[in-house]
């Protein structure tokens, strides 16, 4: 039996980053896969979302070239070719990984693992035994134990539509919601309806933001249902039928479940070994990856924290750095994380909400700057969504504690200004560059 110094159970991306940087390092490495590699993000998650959103980006641009004197018109979509061409796409992406982890010389076992011991773990009957163990299995779409909710899809399942429906209701406001919900309604489904129990949609997310937001799905034609409690899901000859507690009955084609995520760990046999688990049902485990078990480490979606895939790349390879290459105090640090909101217009983020920065420090110790504008892209044409960009300042020393930025192009404006923040940046290091002009990004530099 050959000898591995590594095995990594799950080939997402945190799971791959973490066996290609070990390998480097000399460590003799397998890597365990159930499906296909490159987990969530690759397949079901943020690479397919991507190119959807991306058409949704080609079919705002045809709105806007009459508007600049061409001739171009917005036409449907061909659904059926545009989910044929994403998916070759993700075909290559998932080539591309088996080949990187043959050039690592890790090794890659396609079935179901199991921990036999805290060191031993099965697959497809057969063992393997090591002193480090990583797990990394993502997670999945969760769907609430209410009657027919068997009759609705998720957001796994919105991937393998063939066409787009006439109306769809999406219950969940979190951002996968939100995201579908603009896709759907810019590639041509006549009626969508977000769904969601909470105050607001994104209830995480900064106050303003969210409601610059919503006003923007409401012109698009999106209706949004809050505080609105589903009772129970029925199918008839005319499509499914959602009945709430408090409101009339809603009628669609199709429904989408996007009630949040749960860790895959239930088929892992992980009663074996020493783990520990939080209240949440994510493994429990510390800054540097450790868990409970100094056998088994974990990262990712599983230990519930920043479910994006950048971290779980980089908390992957700072746990190869330490484990394999003697760096003792090699750790990601869980803050400062920016993101995005791939909804329309795109959402930026990076630190403290407005409330939770009054929360940390009090209103008087801190000082808001907002601006609210139409971006100049829009400026011949006859709608105008708006850009709203809002920064959060402590008063002590005016240090930068919260970004927080949408409308067009703001997904790529966030990656700089994170670079900034996350290195200290105050408000007067933003006075004192130089604006670029004219552009969106500049009113953060010159905001009063």
């Amino acid at each position: 039996m050959k000898s591995y110094d590594l095995i990594v159970i799950g080939a997402g991306s945190g799971g791959i980053a973490m066996a290609r940087r070990a390998a480097e390092f000399g460590a003799q490495v397998l890597i365990i896969e159930m499906k296909k590699l490159g987990g969530t993000c690759v397949n079901v998650g943020c690479v397919p979302k991507k190119v959807m959103w991306n058409a949704c980006e080609i079919e705002n641009a045809l709105q806007q070239a009459t508007h600049y004197g061409f001739s171009a018109q917005s036409s449907a979509i061909n659904w059926p070719q545009l989910v044929e061409r994403r998916n070759s796409y993700i075909s290559k992406l998932n080539n591309i990984y088996e080949r990187n982890l043959n050039k690592s010389n890790v090794d890659t076992v396609y079935g179901e693992a199991q921990f036999v011991s805290s060191n031993t773990v099965s697959v497809n009957s057969k063992q393997y035994v090591c002193e480090k163990i990583v797990i990394a299995t993502g997670g999945r779409p969760f769907v609430p134990p209410i009657e027919g909710a068997h009759l609705g899809e998720t957001s796994d399942d919105f991937f393998k539509w063939s066409h787009a429906p006439k109306s769809v209701a999406i219950i969940g406001g979190g951002y996968i919601g939100v995201e579908i919900a603009g896709v759907l309604k810019s590639l041509g489904v006549q009626e969508v309806t977000i769904i969601c129990r909470a105050q607001r949609i994104l209830r995480a997310f900064d106050e303003d933001i969210v409601k610059t937001l919503s006003a923007e799905m409401s012109q698009q034609g999106i209706q949004i249902l809050e505080e609105t409690e589903t009772k129970k899901i029925t199918k008839s000859n005319l499509g499914l039928t959602i009945e709430f507690e408090n409101i009339k009955n809603l009628q669609v084609e199709k429904l989408i479940w996007t009630t949040g995520r749960r860790p895959n760990l239930e088929n892992l046999n992980l009663q074996s070994t020493k783990v520990q688990f939080t209240q949440s049902g994510h493994v429990k485990s510390d800054k540097f990856q450790n868990t409970d078990d100094p056998h088994v480490f974990a990262l990712g979606d599983i230990i519930g924290q920043f479910q994006l895939t950048p971290v779980a790349i980089a908390a992957g390879r700072k746990l190869a750095h330490r484990l394999f290459n003697n760096e003792p105090e090699a750790h990601i640090k869980y803050e400062l994380i920016p993101s995005v909101v791939f909804s329309h217009p795109p959402i930026g983020t990076i630190g403290l909400t407005e409330q939770e920065a009054i929360k940390k420090y009090g209103a008087e110790h801190i000082k808001t700057y907002k601006s609210e504008f139409t971006n100049m892209y829009y400026a011949l044409s006859q709608k105008k969504p708006k850009t709203f960009m809002k920064l959060i300042c402590s008063k002590k020393e005016q240090r930068i504690v919260g970004l927080h930025i949408i409308g067009k192009a703001c997904d790529e404006i966030l990656q700089g200004f994170a670079v900034a923040i996350k290195m200290g940046a105050c408000k007067s290091d933003f006075d004192n560059t130089m604006a670029i002009h004219p552009t969106a990004a500049e009113e953060l530099v010159t905001l009063r």
